[in-house]
């Protein structure tokens, strides 16, 4: 990751914030106090921004800079409200097409899963602001670009975000190896969400218990273990074909 793609400095970080840069998370150095920092501490709360407390070890790892206790990893796109999204598609007419993704790691696969949505027209990209990837710079050469194209959405709460969809008149569908029917034969040519979750847990058991319906894909072999991508790719292409806008 390079310089231009973080800000170092307690006033520099909050001159950041302040004039709307998008922020993914900032790395703060454990025994910082003071005026200064309890502004910034705040700012981001009211912001929304992740922020996580660390030995200075750790920041000195990332740089040699005078960094004053304080690193923020800045966004490579601007990231979307869910809650401005779906109104903007019921009033364009549109048949809502969203993709979620739980816990989600691997940039090389949100990068892989990116272009997917972005070729097959998914409307937004739905992800946690914690504990998940984000939108950095090789995630965006991954996707080929498509992440300056489709919405990412960054939710605090990926619970509340389903409850919205759900409460949108969105079917939500989560894609998991508990579920007993196959992804064929789910109605998804109403308006719906997708959820895909990591490959080492999956979905967390929360979201499955809220979903309108579980799905899986079939396996045959002995590994038992689809790359998330590649599910992804093919489900979203499934919603493609009940809605036929693409002939395949």
């Amino acid at each position: 990751m390079g310089d231009k793609e973080m800000i170092f400095g307690i006033r520099a970080v909050i001159e950041a914030i302040d004039a709307g840069k998008d922020i993914d998370k900032v790395l703060i150095k454990r025994e910082l106090s003071g005026d200064l920092i309890l502004e910034l501490q705040q700012l981001l709360r009211d912001y929304e921004i992740p922020m996580q407390k660390v030995p200075v070890e750790r920041i000195d790892r990332i740089t040699r800079k005078n960094h004053q206790g304080v690193i923020a990893f800045t966004s490579a796109v601007t990231y979307h409200k869910l809650e401005n999204i779906i109104p903007q598609l019921y009033e364009e007419g549109k048949n809502p097409f969203i993709l979620v993704l739980d816990g989600l790691t691997d940039v090389r696969n949100f990068g892989a899963i990116a272009r997917t949505c972005e070729v097959a027209g998914v409307d937004a990209i739905v992800i946690p602001s914690r504990g998940s990837v984000s939108v950095n710079s090789d995630a965006v050469k991954t996707s080929a670009g498509a992440l300056h194209t489709i919405p990412v959405c960054r939710e605090n709460s990926l619970k509340e975000a389903i409850v919205f969809l759900k409460n949108s008149g969105i079917k939500v569908v989560a894609a998991t190896e508990k579920a007993a029917s196959i992804y064929t034969n789910s109605n998804m040519s109403v308006p719906v969400a997708i959820i895909m979750g990591s490959e080492d847990v999956g979905i967390s058991n929360e979201l499955i218990r809220i979903s309108d319906e579980l799905i899986k894909l079939p396996q045959f072999g002995k590994i038992q273990s689809l790359n998330v991508s590649v599910a992804a790719g093919v489900i979203i292409y499934e919603v493609l074909r009940q809605r036929q806008e693409v002939p395949l």
